[in-house]
């Protein structure tokens, strides 16, 4: 399911909230490189699985992964849908800005040639 995030969202929070912490963004990079499993995600971090899985929690819950289990091996993988709107929100910042900066920039042009 797509969803609209607006900057008001909670979906958007939850994602920037999952953002903001280095060993889930360390977990995002790794899953880049395609699907593992949660102790093969787990094994470069000096924590015990409880608190790990709180950061693969948290990632989910923000829709940034999907996870899955077979047996007792939980594998996760990327959500590129939740990425896509991620990308969507980004570029609409993004173009909103470049055009605020061009009217400072057309109005500092203008007060500059009353100026001179």
């Amino acid at each position: 399911m797509v969803t609209h995030m607006d900057n008001n969202s909670p979906d958007l929070d939850t994602v920037f909230l999952a953002f903001a912490d280095p060993t889930r963004r360390a977990v995002l990079r790794r899953l880049g490189q395609g699907p593992a499993s949660v102790s093969e995600l787990s094994a470069p971090f000096d924590m015990a699985l409880p608190p790990f899985m709180k950061h693969i929690r948290t990632l989910e819950n923000a829709g940034l992964i999907v996870t899955r289990k077979n047996g007792r091996v939980r594998t996760c993988e990327i959500n590129p849908a939740r990425y896509a709107e991620v990308e969507r929100w980004l570029t609409e910042q993004r173009r909103n800005w470049a055009s605020r900066y061009g009217k400072l920039d057309a109005l500092l042009d203008s007060l500059k040639g009353q100026t001179e």
